[in-house]
């Protein structure tokens, strides 16, 4: 298990150009979902849009990165470090960009672990920040899946097939983010299998492998999650919920500007199937091309006027997505100058 400190800088080259691509795949996602949609009642949607409720659907987006913050905050509390709930949200929201360019959530993990780190938390209290939010927020919409889910079942919105198909999905995602827990009941065995891989892929790559390297990795991780023990995860938890519930009201206010207002059992579906299939799909950064399809043609599928699915969808991803990513981005020199301050104090 890699050490998640990142000592050499991004190759800022090979970041815009990753980043170009990036763009350039979620702007053709775009213009196919434009295609689907009549062009003048598109514009007559666009233009009969409440602009004040856009701008409501910012301000959700914005707390919801807070309430990001707020996780970052929780889970340092339980080591005695303080972070403040904005330093936090700032560094979700740097570490989320970083992590499109360099290795997904894995490069975001390791972005978190490095700025907490270097404001002075231990290296298992960085490991629990770059780890555990994810986590968190992956329970967060495992439980919109599931009541959106429930919702269509008990309205007869889905058949036997698909409610089998999404339930192999779910599965499928609990054990990728929660089977490695067994290495709280199985840590030797956990140690051993965790250890041969690396060394294997080390070998592979024909690099140098340290294992006293990974059995500390692996200690770290069985104390972050053992630091949860006795409710001190509900804090967290609460942080992580309010992430997904601020950013389903940016999507729902985002409709609400279209001049649709979504049933909340509709919202709930359509929210947390395909933000769950996103994360199944998780090769493709911040699941883009796969949750505006999938979003947009569930909403349709659910009764929402087509033109209003494609518009709503499209608007909420500039701002839940392409916003946050641009402003990550803008924000990480900042962060940065912040850091060193932060270190001459310390």
């Amino acid at each position: 298990m890699a050490d998640f400190g990142l000592e050499k800088p991004q190759d800022k080259k090979k970041t815009w150009r990753v980043l170009v691509i990036i763009l350039l795949l979620g702007l053709a996602v775009n213009l196919v979902l434009h295609k689907m949609m009549d062009i003048r009642h598109a514009i007559e949607v666009i233009q009969e849009m409440t602009w004040w409720a856009v701008a409501l659907a910012v301000v959700a987006e914005g707390l919801a990165y807070l309430g990001n913050g707020f996780c970052l905050r929780a889970l340092l509390d339980l080591h005695n470090h303080r972070l403040s709930i904005f330093e936090g949200a700032m560094i979700s929201l740097v570490s989320a960009s970083i992590g499109l360019v360099a290795g997904g959530w894995i490069g975001a993990a390791a972005a978190t672990y490095r700025f907490v780190n270097k404001r002075g938390a231990s290296k298992s209290s960085a490991t629990i920040a770059g780890i555990l939010p994810s986590m968190l927020l992956n329970a967060g919409i495992i439980l919109v899946f599931v009541i959106g889910i429930a919702f269509l079942a008990f309205t007869d919105r889905i058949t036997q097939s698909q409610l089998i198909q999404y339930g192999i999905f779910l599965l499928v995602l609990i054990i990728f983010t929660y089977g490695y827990l067994l290495a709280l009941v199985f840590p030797t065995g956990t140690y051993k299998l965790v250890n041969w891989a690396l060394w294997n892929w080390a070998r592979l790559r024909k690099k140098s492998y340290d294992p006293a390297a990974t059995q500390q990795n692996v200690n770290r991780l069985l104390q972050a999650w053992k630091s949860l023990g006795k409710g001190s995860w509900f804090r967290p938890l609460l942080g992580a919920f309010a992430y997904i519930l601020f950013d389903m009201m940016c999507l729902y206010l985002v409709f609400f500007a279209a001049g649709f207002r979504v049933n909340l059992g509709v919202l709930f579906a359509g929210y947390g199937i395909p933000f769950l299939i996103a994360k199944i799909a998780f090769i493709l950064p911040g699941g883009v091309g796969v949750i505006e399809a999938s979003m947009a043609a569930l909403f349709t599928s659910l009764g929402v006027p087509k033109e209003v699915s494609i518009v709503a969808v499209i608007g909420y991803r500039l701002i839940s997505f392409w916003l946050a990513t641009f402003a990550g981005f803008a924000l990480s020199p900042f962060l940065t100058r912040k850091k060193a301050v932060s270190l001459e104090e310390i």
